[in-house]
């Protein structure tokens, strides 16, 4: 039933993810749990995550607690067909595969909806979007939802917003042991992987420009710092650039970035932030890439428009020559660079974003019936047995309030 490219790279996908699995101890505690308890069995689960070693490991998760997984990619780019087929080979239903076209990437989709979900594990909404666009015929035997990205909450609030949100969505995002691990020091690492890795120059002493300083923003700057760079920080939102300030970078517009910036990339969540009249103005040579979930944030139409040649100089590098004889180079065709160039986000930090994702469906599945169609917050009980499972994993223990302690904390008179 699965939809992929090559069955025969399945040995090398399953090592790609018992490598992982060694990496990550809070899911393989709840996949001991859910092979005992079976919590989702019989349970349909649609999922569209970046479909890597760390994703597949988290669909098996869910196979071990007994759901029946339909499962696809959320970036064409990002998608790796051993492990596509690796997965496919141990019985879990796989539609994608790697740089598929938007007609691909949408079909996709929609066969990965098509067995008609109880639960979805969505990045950046394109199953939702889908489901409430295409397939609202499918919506009422949905539960409930997980969404993993900043970019799929913000569709989902302007669907709540706009009173056409039919399905109760979790905000895995939002999550205490996802956005402060993965978001920063996952999207921080990963994305100097991709960029390293690709372009296979130095990093230090040159100038790095990156837009948007929210927690992904944050990892990407402090990372950057690290390797030796000279960070600049573009920004809308006053508290953040602030932030940024004391945090030792450089701030200004990115009209001011333009013309000094090596290295541009972009983590906003909004689109064009990148465009013609800095395009005009940039270094020959500059390097542009994004780490938002999706392709808009660097303008490429343009891009484009001010080229008079495109070619590829090296594997995930497009330099765009324009009239001048300048050259910018584009990494991953502006989509995330750290999946698109590069392997994702750690192991050890995927475990704690998956095992939100996990509990939060499980959340869903003990709750079913209960939750309005709106976004909710992830309860605080989640987040703190993960941050107890991490710690635990790690060996580390910490101290506990003695009862006289806690009185104290819970009076208002000494």
């Amino acid at each position: 039933m699965s939809s992929i490219r090559d069955i025969t790279l399945a040995e090398q996908g399953r090592q790609k993810i018992e490598w992982v699995k060694k990496y990550m101890p809070i899911l393989s505690s709840l996949e001991e749990q859910f092979i005992e308890t079976k919590p989702f069995e019989g349970v349909k689960i649609s999922l569209s995550v970046h479909l890597e070693a760390k994703t597949a490991y988290l669909s098996k998760v869910f196979a071990s607690g007994g759901a029946k997984m339909s499962v696809t990619g959320s970036n064409p780019l990002s998608t790796q067909d051993d492990v596509a087929a690796g997965l496919t080979a141990d019985g879990i239903d796989v539609f994608a595969w790697y740089n598929s076209t938007p007609e691909e990437y949408e079909k996709h989709i929609e066969m990965t909806l098509a067995h008609g979900p109880n639960i979805i594990i969505d990045d950046g909404g394109d199953l939702i979007t889908a489901l409430h666009t295409k397939l609202g015929h499918l919506i009422p035997e949905v539960w409930g939802g997980c969404e993993e990205t900043t970019t799929g909450i913000l569709r989902l609030k302007a669907m709540e917003k706009d009173n056409v949100l039919k399905v109760p969505m979790m905000a895995v995002n939002d999550a205490m042991c996802k956005h402060l691990f993965d978001n920063r020091y996952g999207t921080g690492q990963s994305v100097w992987d991709g960029i390293n890795r690709t372009t296979n120059l130095i990093i230090a002493g040159k100038t790095v420009v990156v837009a948007g300083y929210g927690w992904c923003g944050k990892g990407v700057a402090m990372r950057a710092k690290g390797l030796g760079a000279n960070v600049i920080v573009t920004e809308i939102d006053h508290v953040k650039a602030i932030e940024a300030v004391m945090d030792g970078f450089h701030v200004m517009t990115m009209d001011e970035a333009a013309p000094i910036g090596d290295i541009f990339i972009t983590v906003t969540g909004c689109e064009n932030v990148i465009a013609r009249q800095h395009f005009k103005v940039m270094k020959n040579g500059a390097i542009l890439c994004n780490a938002g979930h999706f392709n808009v944030e660097i303008s490429l139409p343009d891009l484009e428009s001010l080229s008079k040649d495109i070619k590829e100089y090296r594997k995930n590098i497009m330099g765009y020559t324009l009239d001048d004889g300048r050259i910018l180079y584009l990494l991953g065709e502006g989509r995330l660079v750290n999946l698109a160039c590069g392997d994702g986000h750690p192991a050890e930090i995927m475990d704690m974003s998956f095992a939100v994702q996990a509990l939060s469906a499980l959340y869903i599945l003990e709750n079913k019936g209960k939750l309005e169609p709106k976004v909710f917050d992830i309860p605080e009980e989640i987040d703190e047995k993960i941050a107890k499972m991490k710690l635990e994993s790690l060996g580390i223990t910490i101290d506990t309030l003695t009862e006289e302690q806690a009185k104290y904390l819970e009076s208002w008179s000494f």
